[in-house]
Parts: C-alpha cells; structure tokens; sequence
C-alpha cells in the first residue's frame, strides 16, 4: 500500500528520537519551550568579545587572483576595550579582505583577543598592544537606532526578567536586526522569566502580530504563549476560533497559541482540543502534533492547572492514530503511565501497527517498566514490573531482532 508504506519511511527518524524520550530526564527548561531554536543575541556577543568598536566603512577594494581585496573601517566609537588596548575614535581597521557594503555604512565590530599568526592567513586580525592580537568576527552592519539599541541594552549578568522588559518594547520594531535581537533574547529566556511579564505584555499590540501577514511564522509560538499570559475574555475566543479552525496549510507556532489557551481555560479547553485535534483520526499530523507539545507543556509548566491524569488521558488517545502511537507511547512512559501496557501488547505488530518505529517504543517502553522503581520511586508497581518482563520475554521468542535491536539501543543511550 502506497500509504502504508509512506508512514513507515515518514516514521524511522521519529522513532529513534523516541528512543531518547525514554530515558532522558527531563529538566527545567534553558529557553522557552516555543521557537525555532536558541540564537545568539547582540547583547551575548557584546559581552563575550574583548573588543567592541562603532566603525563606518571608509574604503574597499575587491581582489584579484593575485593581490586579496582589503575593506578599511574608520573607529567612531569605542564600546569596550581593556586599558591595555589602544585604538581610538578615528584609527583605522583594515581586513585584508573585500567587505561589500556602501561607503560610511556602520558597523560594530566584536573582537577577541588572539596570538599572533603567519600574515598570509590574517585576515580578520588587528594587532593592537604589544604582543597581543584582536582576532575580529564578521562586521555587523548596524545603523544609528540599532546600535544605540545594542549600547543601552541591560547585560546578560543582570536578572532575566529586568532585561525582558527592556527588550519587551522591541518585539516587531521596524528595524528588523532590532525586532529580530529582541525576540532571540525572549526566545533564549526560561519560561518562568517570562511569567512576571505577564501585567507588561503589550496584549492588544500581540492580537495585532499574530494575524498580520507579515509577522515572521517563527514568532507565532511565542506570541500565541505571551497572548495566553494576559489573556482577556475576548482573547481566549480569539484563541480558540484559531485554534479549532480546519487549516488549508502547516501552521507554525500553533502550538504555542494552544499552550496559551490552555493556560487560560485548563481542563475545559483540553476537552475541546481533544475533541478537534486528538481524537479525529483525520486530524492533519501537524495539529495534531502541536496538540501533543501543548500537552507536555502543560504537563511541566502547567503548574497543576491541569490534572497530571487529565493530561495523561488526553495522551492514551493518540494510541488510536498509526501516525502518532510512538511518540505518545515515549510521554507515557515518561509520565509514568503504566496503565496502556496490556494494550501496548495487544497492538504490537497488528495491522498499521505493524511497522519498526512503533515496535521499537513499544518495546522500549517495556523496557523502561521492567526495571521497576527508579531511586527516586518512580515507575510502575511490582505487579506490572512483571507482566512487563512475561511480555518481553514472549517478543524475544517472537520477534527477537526487534527486541535485540532496541535492547541495543537502549543501553547505548543510557551510558
């Protein structure tokens, strides 16, 4: 079958991530749990170079197979730089390189201290005091507003949530390297850093973003997440007439809206998603998905707003949809959930079931209850430690390079 076998190749990557869900323990988050992926913000940067300079292009010069082009900046203003160090608003830096770029654009220029090497390889080198080098990243071109966005910005040392609201008044600014600092930094920050924000958060400003066609489908997580935090009546209709509406395409960052839903109307919003998201086995992958990240969310971050068995309950339900039996059995089994472990066996190897990734978390997740307890007392009862024993050893018999190759798996990921 042409479906059938689409979801087995869509669903090997899947699988071995499960194998990591498994067994990894789960820690408080270092960034928010919605967005693309941490990036570096101008602000770390700042903080990790040796040098900061405010340059303007003065000249450039594009190379030839024979002679290396050259691009000379002139120093406007001095950031940060030891007393040892000694440039000076108007000494010149040369990169022995071309750098395009009009004449008298701005740049801020990061460097880090270096020791010296063969001329013929410099060049993003700057010697400064005797002795020393200043090894200089990429120019980053800024203008006059970013830059002093980037000098008045709090440093990282300072408390999260002081920096947040300093960089609050930026999400969307019109100079995009600005918008774009500002929403690393929320990207970058814990979530219970952002919590205190929730009475500073521009609402009416985020309902805005969220709908304009031009907001970046990155930010639409943690907007959706910022909108829930300080949600009014209105809000939370707004939030679930887009959530329950059937999409004509990938939604970006819905999760993150679900998440903020939920926030606002715990258990009775989750039965709505349930009903919209989870149970429909017609139910497009990626709502479904984000149903499911909205779920862990609320299951670490919920603060009990949502009972541990409610969230538990809205999981088994993805044991009914082929497409989405692995991962929901790796949260189960991270969310202590024993009681599916009869109806693990029961699937195993039937009909669309019957495909390596799910087999895989179905034995790994027999794996994990057959070792009981953890240290911490976590883990299924000695009643169900055993069936979990009785089944693998029945796969073993049955399916042995199935179990052999998850048992190798398993134990290569928890050294």
């Amino acid at each position: 079958m042409i479906v059938r076998n689409h979801l087995v190749t869509n669903r090997y990557l899947t699988g071995l991530i499960c194998g990591l869900l498994f067994i990894a323990q789960i820690s408080e988050a270092e960034a928010c749990p919605f967005g693309p992926g941490p990036s570096t913000p101008l602000t770390e940067q700042l903080s990790q170079s040796d040098v900061a300079v405010l340059v303007q292009g003065s000249e450039a010069k594009k190379g030839t197979l024979i002679k290396a082009g050259k691009t000379v900046f002139e120093v406007k203003e001095i950031v940060r730089q030891s007393d040892k160090d000694k440039l000076k608003i108007g000494d010149q830096i040369t990169f022995n390189r071309h750098r395009p770029g009009e004449k008298g654009n701005l740049f801020l220029l990061l460097g880090t201290k270096g020791t010296t090497i063969d001329k013929k390889w410099n060049l993003f080198l700057l010697f400064g005091s005797k002795g020393t080098s200043i090894d200089w990243s990429d120019p980053i071109e800024v203008t006059e507003t970013s830059f002093h966005y980037i000098s008045q910005a709090p440093a990282p040392e300072e408390k999260t949530t002081k920096r947040l609201r300093y960089f609050l008044k930026f999400l969307e600014y019109p100079d995009q390297m600005v918008s774009n600092d500002a929403y690393a930094e929320f990207e970058n920050a814990p979530y219970e850093d952002i919590i205190p924000l929730a009475n500073d958060l521009p609402r009416e400003n985020i309902r805005k973003w969220i709908v304009a066609p031009d907001t970046p489908a990155t930010r639409m997580g943690l907007y959706g997440l910022l909108l829930g935090l300080c949600a009014e009546n209105s809000d939370i209709a707004f939030m679930e007439a887009k959530i329950l509406e059937t999409p004509k395409e990938f939604r970006q960052g819905i999760e993150g809206m679900m998440a903020g839903y939920l926030l606002q109307t715990g258990a009775d919003g989750l039965d709505k998603i349930d009903q919209a998201k989870l149970i429909p086995k017609e139910a497009p992958f990626s709502e479904t998905y984000a149903a499911m990240q909205a779920l862990r969310f609320m299951w670490y971050y919920g603060n009990g707003l949502i009972s541990k068995e409610r969230l538990r309950s809205s999981m088994r339900r993805l044991l009914d949809r082929p497409d989405m039996v692995d991962l929901a059995v790796a949260d189960l089994a991270k969310w202590n959930d024993w009681s599916v472990l009869a109806r693990l066996m029961n699937m195993y190897g039937t009909g669309d079931y019957d495909i390596p990734p799910i087999k895989w978390a179905i034995v790994r997740y027999l794996l994990v209850a057959s070792k009981g307890k953890n240290k911490k007392g976590i883990g299924p009862d000695p009643i169900t430690t055993e069936k979990a024993k009785e089944f693998l050893d029945k796969l073993r018999k049955e399916d042995p390079k199935t179990v052999k190759s998850a048992e190798h798996f398993f134990s290569f990921i928890s050294r």
